[in-house]
């Protein structure tokens, strides 16, 4: 091999490897068997969400995971392996919520394991954060929470009011 494309090989590694440390979430799943549109159409999902996948090579993957101090996720990068990270650091769960989604969608993906925020994470982990609603849907709950009192005081407000209509009556 020539020492251009060992250079240029070390450079997209090291790339590779920057991404990889600033990502606040990584997962790594086998994607073999879907077909071009259903994997266009995932990368779709997460593009829209800022989330990146990248299908590398897997001796590529332990360079960078490597270089990027992740540790724990070589028995991850065996077979077709592709990475899905983020560096949105406002909703972790984005990933793990789009790739469940196709995971359960269609039966050929399998999630093999994860880092978020730094830490090593399971499948498990991994479908459990899954089910947690994003930033957007936790701000709908919380709002909603928070008018609660204020509604049902409103209704009471009004029941006193048509009442005392009624008894004028």
């Amino acid at each position: 091999m020539s020492k251009a494309a060992i250079a240029e090989k070390e450079k997209f590694v090291n790339a590779f490897a920057e991404e990889l440390k600033a990502a606040k979430a990584i997962l790594v799943i086998d994607y073999l068997g879907l077909t071009v549109d259903e994997v266009t159409n995932m990368r779709k999902d997460l593009r829209e969400k800022d989330v990146k996948m990248k299908v590398v090579k897997n001796t590529y993957l332990r360079r960078a995971a490597a270089k990027a101090g992740i540790e724990g996720l070589d028995d991850a990068f065996v077979g077709p392996t592709a990475v899905i990270y983020t560096d949105n650091a406002d909703d972790i769960t984005e990933p793990a919520r789009i790739v469940s989604k196709y995971e359960d969608d269609f039966d050929v993906i399998e999630i093999k394991g994860g880092v978020l925020e730094g830490k090593l994470t399971s499948k498990e982990e991994i479908k459990e954060l899954a089910a947690i609603p994003g930033r957007e849907g936790l701000l709908s709950m919380l709002v909603s929470v928070l008018q609660a009192p204020v509604r049902d005081f409103a209704y009471a407000v009004k029941a006193v009011a048509e009442k005392g209509e009624a008894s004028a009556e």
